[in-house]
């Protein structure tokens, strides 16, 4: 577990909640829907787990729409926030 990115994401109330969004694959705009936030903070948020190596875009090359999943590091770390944390 990397304690560094487990605390990065537990210190921001929206990046534990799309985080913990991300259980299956899903556009920002699903994750926005489904949380009732702005895209703006999705986005920033998938950025931000993007540059950690939390998540990767499975269709890089669109536009709009692309899908995001947890890498392995963010499989790890959604585990461990669903068994000591509530959204």
């Amino acid at each position: 577990m990397e304690w560094a990115s487990y605390s990065f994401v537990v210190r921001g109330r929206t990046r534990r909640k799309v985080l913990m969004a991300l259980e299956k694959p899903k556009t920002p705009s699903q994750i926005s829907s489904e949380l009732k936030l702005s895209t703006t903070h999705i986005s920033r948020a998938l950025k931000e787990f993007s540059d950690r190596n939390l998540v990767r875009c499975l269709t890089p090359e669109e536009k709009f729409g692309r899908v995001y999943e947890l890498t392995e590091k963010g499989k790890e770390l959604f585990s461990k926030l669903k068994e000591t944390t509530s959204v």
